[in-house]
Order: structure tokens, then C-alpha cells, then sequence
């Protein structure tokens, strides 16, 4: 091998220069961002922070409904001021529970409300009733019955039509099935004797409660109410399922068949 020798014949310089590594460029460290740049980021960081700290302090007891409803839609709407939305949506629907229970395309209809944010509202609203139904399932329903009215109550009292609900249950009252099995309009669901019958047997139940809503928000009962529920009572008695009660569930409150001796 030759070796060149470099202009003042030192061939060491030459050999150490070529076997140095090149050191990488060094990319300065991301300044801080500092409260008062976050703050122009996004002007309403400080808001949504004395709310977080309010709902962490004391829970949702120190909020009140608009503004909890602001913290659901921090997460949509990033860098937006929540609050007048949330303001237009509970005067537009009433209450925190309504707007949870407002079809999306009437959701949509509030300015700054796009159909994620939409999403995100009935994603909320299906997850409070996924929560309260564990406290049904898998016991004895006769023996939980608030925990029932409560289920039913999130489940139904803020749909804008009606529905008519069966929960199934077993020899022991333990709950089978939860299931809508039609949905109306704003003040009537046609309802089939020969089809709740035909439903219960799948299930092999041995007894049955009946919810429906009234979008009224009035759960007194018709009197059509009543002679349907007495029909089904009729068709599936010979058959040995018995109908605990027929619920009646309004924004107001409920209403037990039962409890006001009309079954």
C-alpha cells in the first residue's frame, strides 16, 4: 500500500483526518413551552384548567350541568370556547339528560356542533347506560328494583319516541335479556301480544317486566296503555310466565302499573 504524504510531508495528519468520524449535527432541545405561549396557543387553556381542577377537587357537585357539559366537549373541540355551546344545547333541549339523549341530526342543528362532536355526546350517553345496566344484570331484579328504575330511567326517558322495552327474566327473577322491541312515534309503539309470547318462549322466561317511555314527559298512563298491557297478560298467563309490572318512564319521573293497582 502507498501512503501520500501531505503538503509538509507529515503522513499522520493525513491518516488521522481520514479516520475521524463525522460528528452528527446537534439539533437544539425544544424550548418549554412557557404559560404565557400556551395561553396564545390555545386562549382558553386557562378555563378549561380551573374546570378540570373544580370537577377534580369536589367531583361534579361543584359543576353545574352546562359546564360539565363544556368538559364533554373539550375533547372534540380543542382549542374552541365550549361554553356558549354548551349553554345552546341545554337551552335548546332542557337539560344535561336530554341533550345525552338527543338524535344526533338535532345535535348537529347547534352552531359548532359537527357530526363528531355529535358522536362523541352518544358515545357518553351509551356508556352511562352500559354502567347502570351492570347493576341489573347477572342478580335478582325483584330484589334491585331501584337500581331497574334507574336503568330503565337512563335508558329511556330522553328518547324522542317511544319504545317498548321487555326485560326477561328467569325461575329466579335473574334478568335473561334486555330488549326493545319497537320503537314508535313521539306518542305511540304498536305493540303484538303474539310477539312478546313468541320472544318469552325463546328465551324460556318465566316472567317478564314492560317499560316503555312517554317523550311527553308525563309517565301517567293511558288508557291504552293499560288495555295492552292487560292483553298481554291474558295471552302469555295460560303459558305460566307472569307479568311483574308494566313501567311507565317520563322525564318527570315513572310510573309502576303494579303499584297503582292497575294489573
Amino acid at each position: 500500500m502507498t501512503v501520500q504524504n501531505n503538503e509538509d510531508g507529515d503522513e499522520r495528519a493525513l491518516f488521522f483526518a481520514e479516520s475521524t468520524p463525522q460528528q452528527p449535527a446537534i439539533t437544539p432541545a425544544p424550548v418549554a413551552q412557557t404559560s404565557k405561549s400556551a395561553s396564545k396557543a390555545n386562549p382558553n387553556s386557562g378555563h378549561r384548567d380551573r374546570l378540570r381542577q373544580r370537577f377534580a377537587n369536589a367531583g361534579e357537585r361543584a359543576l353545574a350541568d352546562y359546564e360539565l357539559l363544556e368538559m364533554l366537549l373539550f375533547r372534540s373541540l380543542p382549542r374552541i370556547d365550549t361554553k356558549p355551546i354548551a349553554k345552546a344545547l341545554i337551552a335548546r333541549f332542557g337539560s344535561f339528560g336530554e341533550v345525552l339523549g338527543a338524535d344526533p341530526a338535532l345535535l348537529m342543528e347547534v352552531k359548532g356542533v359537527k357530526e363528531a362532536t355529535a358522536l362523541d355526546l352518544k358515545i357518553v350517553a351509551a356508556a352511562a347506560r352500559t354502567m347502570i345496566k351492570t347493576t341489573v344484570q347477572n342478580r335478582e331484579v325483584l330484589s334491585s328494583w331501584n337500581a331497574v328504575l334507574d336503568y330503565c330511567t337512563a335508558a329511556m326517558a330522553f328518547e324522542n319516541k317511544e319504545q317498548f322495552r321487555i326485560l326477561f327474566l328467569d325461575k329466579k327473577n335473574v334478568l335473561i335479556a334486555d330488549e326493545v322491541q319497537q320503537t314508535g312515534t313521539v306518542d305511540h309503539t304498536p305493540v303484538y301480544p303474539r310477539e312478546v309470547l313468541k320472544r318469552a318462549l325463546e328465551l324460556s322466561a318465566t316472567a317478564i317486566i314492560l317499560v316503555h317511555n312517554h317523550p311527553s314527559g308525563d309517565p301517567t298512563p293511558s288508557r291504552a296503555d293499560i288495555t295492552m298491557t292487560k292483553q298481554i297478560i291474558e295471552a302469555i298467563k295460560p303459558l305460566g310466565i307472569t307479568v311483574h309490572d308494566h313501567i311507565i318512564i317520563g322525564k318527570s319521573g315513572h310510573a309502576s302499573m303494579r303499584g297503582m293497582q292497575l294489573i
